[in-house]
């Protein structure tokens, strides 16, 4: 009889383990796709990113500098920031945003240029400041309106609690001697 308790007792153990190690294994994979596989996507895009960094572009660091990107040598590149030209090499890692592409530049610059060329053939030159001209009057129009508005007095209205209440009841000649 002990025997048969000691098998019951071990088969019933064996079950809670098989359970207790598929709700790991489980939690493991929820933990993979929820944690594990998106940072390696992140990682990977943000490698490309790196690796596609090309002179002309605009980025700004994990550190908040915002440049043009001047000359880039292995893993290293030189960011020009401000007027002056301020030149400062950093680590390619340390990109955390491609903000502005030169192609996209270079691309922008075209179609510029393209739209340009097509206004300038499909208008003669004589409609090109004529358009111009209701434009800056709109704006000068604008203008002179927010000096005169700003210049007139300000005329208050009466207050809704103030006026006197009016009735649509008519009146008899009894009331209104005795309201006068």
């Amino acid at each position: 009889m002990s025997n048969l308790n000691f098998m019951l007792t071990a088969e019933g153990g064996s079950g809670s383990w098989v359970g207790t190690l598929v709700m790991i294994a489980v939690l493991l994979l929820v933990f993979w796709l929820f944690m594990i596989r998106p940072q390696k996507k992140q990682q990977k895009k943000d490698d490309e990113m790196r690796e596609s960094l090309a002179i002309g572009d605009e980025v700004t660091t994990i550190g908040g500098i915002i440049g043009k990107v001047v000359s880039i040598k292995g893993e290293t590149f030189v960011l020009e920031t401000t007027k002056d030209k301020t030149k400062i090499r950093f680590l390619k890692a340390a990109i955390r945003s491609v903000d502005v592409k030169a192609a996209d530049i270079a691309a922008t610059v075209v179609e510029a240029q393209n739209a340009e060329a097509a206004n300038a053939d499909a208008a003669p030159a004589e409609e090109a400041p004529a358009e111009e001209a209701p434009a800056r009057e709109s704006k000068r129009a604008k203008k002179r309106a927010a000096k005169v508005a700003e210049q007139a007095p300000a005329e208050e209205a009466p207050a809704v609690e103030d006026a006197p209440a009016v009735e649509d009841t008519p009146v008899t000649e009894a009331e209104s001697t005795e309201n006068a």
